[in-house]
């Protein structure tokens, strides 16, 4: 039997655990003092997400941009770990529930992949083109233990183009939604496949 779209597309709505989309959740820039929804209006004037390098935990020589493959209620519980354990994650701010999803297959046909996730002494036998995959797992120590597969990620080598008709946007709440609609132009909000409050998704 032949496996299409639609059987693909029956079976991921069979299951609680997968999704169609793939998701790309922003953060702020305090050096720019932009907040995220700021850094979400940047991306949809461009259209474009620009990829991120070693700052945005990206090895090798070339930028990538990164998603989530999980619902929405796992991207929510991700969200949320990250909030909660802030300080013993760095104090660094990885992501927010800020966002765009888009699906798969367009993604896929744009060059993204999952990641690789192995050991850092692995990816050192790659060429440094080849690192924009990598995602570091490692058990061998039970008091050092790093572990990133609950994100389920993908990544596009470089910058990731698309148009509005192919982006969902993610926010937060309520508030957030109201602001979005008072900055947001009108090409915006006629194109886009449509705006998810995950709020509303975990509540």
């Amino acid at each position: 039997m032949t496996y299409t779209n639609k059987l693909w597309e029956e079976r991921v709505w069979a299951r609680s655990d997968m999704s169609l989309y793939v998701t790309h959740l922003t953060r702020g820039r305090k050096e720019e003092d932009k907040s995220p929804l700021d850094v979400l209006f940047e991306i949809l004037k461009d259209k474009k997400i620009k990829g991120s390098t070693n700052s945005g935990y990206v090895s090798g020589s070339d930028p990538a941009v990164c998603f989530q493959d999980a619902p929405l209620s796992g991207i929510a519980q991700n969200i949320r770990h990250e909030v909660i354990n802030h300080e013993k994650l760095g104090g660094k701010e990885r992501y927010t529930a800020i966002g765009l999803m888009f699906n798969k297959p367009l993604v896929f046909a744009k060059g993204g992949r999952p990641v690789i996730y192995e050991t850092k002494e692995f990816a050192k036998i790659l060429p440094s083109d080849e690192r924009w995959r990598m995602v570091t797992l490692d058990f061998s120590s039970k008091d050092n233990i790093v572990d990133w597969t609950h994100e389920r990620e993908w990544r596009v080598k470089g910058d990731f183009k698309f148009n509005y008709k192919n982006a969902l946007v993610i926010l937060p709440n309520v508030d957030t939604y109201r602001e979005f609609i008072e900055r947001a132009k009108g090409d915006v909000l006629k194109q886009i496949q449509g705006i998810v409050n995950l709020n509303a998704v975990i509540s």
